[in-house]
């Protein structure tokens, strides 16, 4: 049976990672391309390089508009690897932690830089990516814009829950005493970019699956898994 692809999208904070790594046990012979972590490595990696910009939006914004993600990614010695059945993501050699990848900081600066760089040859890098990948594994894609980067997946999930059950698990996944409604804000404003730049559009294929009711990761992948013919008989 040949290998296949099956896209993760959703809203901020909806629980797209915790699904794709309840799919990898799942799903035999898999692997997850975290392509939202390549994305912000690359924005981490311009962020370090520019100190200046990493306390201003509207400048990083002005930055890196229309730049070349993929020169940017290739100039600042961004890779992506894979380290058990996972991609993680190199600057420089060395491998930066996802505690920093999905700090606040870096989320809001990606869906500032996600809607105004030009993402073109970052896009065909990762479809060939996703070409090489799938000739030995079933991937498990994860990330913004899966349609446009990978339109012959053959599932594409878009996830969604309420605001508050969002708040309630970014706030579980910061570990700290956060203040709610600034978080509330927060996601709203992430949201917001994110609409604005055209990521939280549905396509014909698009499966949407609410999760605000599932208790956990696991009920919210049985759900995905309920649609994927290649899981019916193992789920």
């Amino acid at each position: 049976m040949a290998n296949i692809v099956i896209g993760i999208e959703g809203l901020v904070g909806s629980g797209k990672t915790s699904i794709c790594r309840e799919l990898l046990k799942k799903l035999p012979n898999s692997i997850v391309l975290h392509g939202g972590n390549l994305y912000r490595g690359i924005i981490y990696a311009f962020m370090q390089a520019h100190q200046e910009l990493a306390h201003n939006m509207k400048n990083l914004q002005s930055n890196i508009e229309q730049i070349d993600i993929k020169k940017i990614m290739d100039l600042l010695q961004v890779e992506i690897k894979i380290e058990n059945r996972e991609t993680v993501v190199y600057v420089k050699g060395q491998k930066i932690e996802e505690e920093k990848l999905q700090s606040k900081e870096a989320s809001l600066a990606v869906s500032v830089a996600g809607g105004s760089a030009d993402n073109t040859n970052l896009f065909i890098f990762a479809k060939n990516l996703i070409n090489e990948l799938k000739e030995q594994y079933n991937v498990i894609l994860s990330g913004r814009a899966l349609s446009a980067i990978y339109p012959e997946m053959n599932y594409h999930f878009f996830i969604t829950a309420s605001l508050e059950e969002r708040v309630r698990r970014k706030a579980i996944q910061y570990s700290e005493n956060a203040n709610l409604e600034e978080l509330k804000e927060h996601i709203k404003k992430r949201d917001e970019l994110q609409e604005q730049a055209g990521f939280y559009a549905l396509q014909e294929k698009t499966i949407q699956i609410d999760v605000t009711d599932c208790k956990n990761a696991e009920e919210s992948t049985d759900k995905v898994c309920e649609y994927i013919e290649e899981l019916k008989l193992t789920v």
